[in-house]
């Protein structure tokens, strides 16, 4: 029954990892279109919420026992972890408008190396040899997948900055998502992070969209910050049906849907390493659809990143013999 869980968990997370890996792709084509950040995200997690309600509400009328519900402090727990999910899906799409999608996928996968150093800093311990390895061959990947020995390469240093937010965003969503409420239903459970996310969105979508309109000295600090001139105009509501469905299926349905129920079954070790296709998974889209350049450094510098991931999430020789003993 162990195996079959285990399988189960890692195929979950195998194909959430693989369509979330895709998103950044239909964003981009979505920026092609001159929608902005902020209808982007709303359409995505308006129509993600809406979605998962009606999944909820199937799910709470077709079940035979009485499913369970979420305490006033799982319900604040899960919303606080929903925040940094909705500040992922911000800075990640806001690095996109700078970069490249196979880089800026790279930069969010920054957050292999720094969530060894967040648990280092919690713990109190330094991390391992074999640790300490992997982030090496982490960084060393990262200079040759986003082809920084090429000195005729010139990137946006905006997209860096927001890139690796937003992998330090994700770093925290890891963090605390994987050990909340694992004793509720996926459904409820995902609608609550969702909800806390869609918080930091809606704030967003009024500072940028709606609000500068009322307050100047906002839009004119948000403006050279970004140099984002295109959002004056009002919120397009064609972006729901033309990207809405698809980014709310590929961003905020599908995918959490997946992991919550495929880390407790593989573990958060092996969950890592399959999770990890969504690197190779949103270069080739970008390749595909976008038509991105990717040169042969850049896919061994993926492969590094990937080999890494494998190496830091291998169990140890005491591991190893304590699971074998069992």
């Amino acid at each position: 029954m162990e195996k079959k869980n285990i399988l189960k968990g890692v195929l979950f997370i195998g194909i959430g990892a693989s369509i979330y890996g895709m998103l950044a792709t239909f964003v981009k084509l979505a920026y092609q279109e001159g929608y902005t950040t902020s209808e982007v995200t709303t359409s995505q997690f308006l129509l993600g919420l809406i979605g998962l309600l009606v999944l909820n509400f199937i799910q709470t009328v077709t079940s035979k026992k009485v499913l369970p519900s979420p305490s006033a402090k799982e319900i604040r727990n899960l919303m606080l972890a929903g925040t940094s999910l909705g500040c992922t899906s911000l800075f990640y799409y806001i690095s996109v408008q700078y970069i490249n999608v196979s880089i800026a996928i790279v930069l969010l996968m920054q957050s292999v190396w720094f969530s060894v150093v967040i648990e280092s800093f919690l713990t109190k311990k330094l991390p391992n040899t074999r640790k300490i390895v992997s982030v090496i061959i982490v960084l060393i990947g990262t200079v040759l997948a986003t082809n920084l020995i090429n000195t005729k390469i010139e990137l946006d240093f905006k997209g860096i900055f927001w890139g690796l937010l937003a992998a330090a965003s994700y770093t925290l969503t890891m963090f605390t998502s994987n050990t909340l409420a694992t004793n509720l239903p996926v459904f409820r459970k995902s609608i609550i992070m969702l909800l806390g996310g869609a918080i930091i969105i809606f704030i967003f979508l009024f500072l940028t969209q709606i609000g500068p309109l009322h307050f100047q000295m906002l839009k004119t600090m948000y403006l050279h910050f970004t140099e984002n001139k295109e959002y004056i105009h009002s919120f397009r509501y064609s972006i729901l049906w033309k990207y809405g469905f698809v980014l709310a299926l590929f961003g905020t349905i599908i995918p959490p849907i997946l992991f919550n129920i495929g880390f407790p079954n593989a573990g958060l070790g092996l969950g890592s390493i399959v999770s990890s296709l969504e690197l190779p998974v949103s270069v080739a889209m970008a390749f595909i659809l976008l038509g991105e350049k990717v040169a042969a450094v850049q896919w061994i510098g993926i492969g590094l990143i990937l080999f890494a991931i494998v190496l830091m999430n291998l169990p140890s020789q005491k591991e190893y013999k304590i699971v074998q003993a069992h």
